[in-house]
């Protein structure tokens, strides 16, 4: 069983950054590829980044790519989204997960979810 808490959500001006925490409490953090995704209101949730288990490989949605970082630190137990040049479509709840095995875009691969944290990007 793994409980994963996000944090690092708020309020933040087009253009600005936000970063993004998701604390993990049980058993082998450092075996779990960890997933970000969003959910817009009226929208379904959709991927926007991912991480292996050793942070070697990741991977990005397109309309992230270059503006948002994935990174972990395996001895706090934490994955971390940097998020710069935010855009009003950044606006989201945004969601971590992981899974015990290769990072994977599908939000069905992933076994245990965070409860969520608002992001909200005004224009």
């Amino acid at each position: 069983q793994v409980q994963l808490v996000e944090s690092g959500g708020g309020l933040v001006q087009a253009g600005g950054s936000l970063r993004l925490s998701c604390a993990a409490s049980g058993r082998a953090f450092s075996s779990y590829a960890m997933g970000w995704f969003r959910q817009a209101p009226g929208k379904e949730r959709e991927f926007v980044a991912a991480i292996s288990w050793n942070g070697l490989s990741t991977d990005y949605a397109d309309s992230v790519k270059g503006r948002f970082t994935a990174s972990r630190d395996n001895a706090k137990s934490t994955v971390y989204l940097q998020m710069n040049s935010l855009k009003p479509e950044d606006t989201a709840v945004y969601y971590c997960a992981s899974r015990l095995a290769l990072i994977s875009r599908a939000r069905g691969a992933y076994n245990y979810w965070g409860q969520g944290t608002q992001v909200t990007v005004s224009s």
